[in-house]
């Protein structure tokens, strides 16, 4: 749910409060893998991420923005938005990932998601994170971006930070609805990789963040 920062970048008080974000992030996916209702889980999903964007030092949203915070917006919870993904080793290749800012962050694709969604077979790519401890990344956008969702794209998996929904009968879950914005579409003072062509879905996804 958050974008990482060099340590050499930031002062010991600004480490320690993103080790806090990172913590009650990944505590909230845990709650969210163990429940056995997914939209009650959502619902809880949702009131955290606000509370730690209105109140968290680590908040993506600019200090002046905090206070004044309703609520992120949502699409409605849509259960056909939730699939079990069969995930398919593929020719390992290292990509350069565009982000918000003019650079670039490698990730290697290391297999294939595929799945039905609203009646059609999609497929998209897995990216691993290079570097210590690496982690699962999975952006995407689709046909609401730019209108009714983030240009850039939405943040499904991202597990070096957290956000991770598991697996069910070996096939990795996908709930749309948990789909979230990267930090950038708060402030563009942060960095952050964005969705890549090769993961432009052809269909709409009214799920998870939208607009406001």
């Amino acid at each position: 749910m958050h974008t990482s920062m060099r340590a050499s970048e930031v002062g010991e008080a600004e480490l320690l409060d993103l080790l806090d974000w990172k913590r009650r992030v990944f505590e909230l996916y845990a709650v969210v893998r163990r429940s056995s209702d997914v939209p009650d889980a959502w619902g809880h999903w949702r009131e955290v991420r606000t509370e730690l964007f209105r109140t968290h030092a680590q908040s993506p949203l600019p200090p002046d923005r905090r206070e004044t915070l309703d609520g992120v917006s949502y699409f409605e919870y849509d259960p056909r938005m939730r699939v079990l993904a069969e995930v398919r080793p593929s020719e390992r290749e290292t990509l350069a990932i565009g982000t918000s800012h003019p650079r670039s962050i490698d990730f290697t694709h290391f297999g294939d998601a595929f799945f039905e969604l609203d009646g059609r077979s999609l497929a998209l790519e897995l990216y691993w994170l290079e570097g210590y401890g690496g982690g699962l990344f999975l952006p995407f956008a689709d046909t609401t971006s730019g209108y009714e969702t983030y240009g850039g794209g939405r943040y499904l998996l991202d597990t070096v930070k957290g956000a991770d929904l598991g697996t069910e009968d070996g096939r990795l879950v996908l709930d749309f609805n948990f789909a979230y914005n990267p930090s950038c579409a708060y402030d563009s003072s942060w960095l952050c990789p964005l969705a890549p062509p090769r993961n432009r879905l052809p269909v709409a996804v009214r799920a998870g963040e939208r607009l406001a």
